[in-house]
């Protein structure tokens, strides 16, 4: 009984599949890797920024014992809302920037890989079209002769 799935892998030229398909998949799977761990990283720093400051506002608010104490932590939750609210800015502008950064390099991808297709295209249009010349000339000749 042969397998059916048993084949000499030699035998394929995988090197166009290679450079044609599987490099830019590889190459669009790192740059989506790369985004996604930056994106998480700032996540991570946003998340532990906002529970510290949350953190403290609970510390803050612990030590209330008058009056006096709640008028003062209630003028700091003006400043702080203030702080987070920067945070929470720049946090929005650090994340649309990281998308500006994956649209413009999965284009720089998108655009080398049609290039190189292209490219492969027209060489193997080049060839086929000397084979056939060759081919041409070849059943051409020996009716020259005759």
């Amino acid at each position: 009984m042969t397998n059916a799935f048993a084949f000499d892998a030699k035998q394929f030229d995988t090197a166009q599949i290679e450079a044609l398909f599987f490099a830019p998949a590889r190459a669009f799977a790192a740059l989506s890797v790369d985004y996604s761990e930056k994106l998480i990283n700032a996540q991570l720093e946003a998340t532990k920024a906002y529970a510290d400051a949350s953190v403290a506002q609970l510390r803050s608010l612990v030590e209330v014992k008058d009056a006096e104490g709640l008028k003062s932590y209630m003028e700091g939750q003006q400043q702080v809302a203030k702080e987070l609210t920067e945070r929470l800015k720049g946090d929005a502008e650090k994340v649309v920037a990281l998308q500006q950064e994956f649209a413009q390099e999965s284009q720089k991808l998108t655009e080398s890989s049609v290039k190189q297709v292209q490219d492969s295209a027209q060489a193997s249009a080049k060839e086929a079209s000397e084979t056939a010349t060759k081919a041409v000339k070849e059943a051409t000749a020996p009716k020259a002769a005759k």
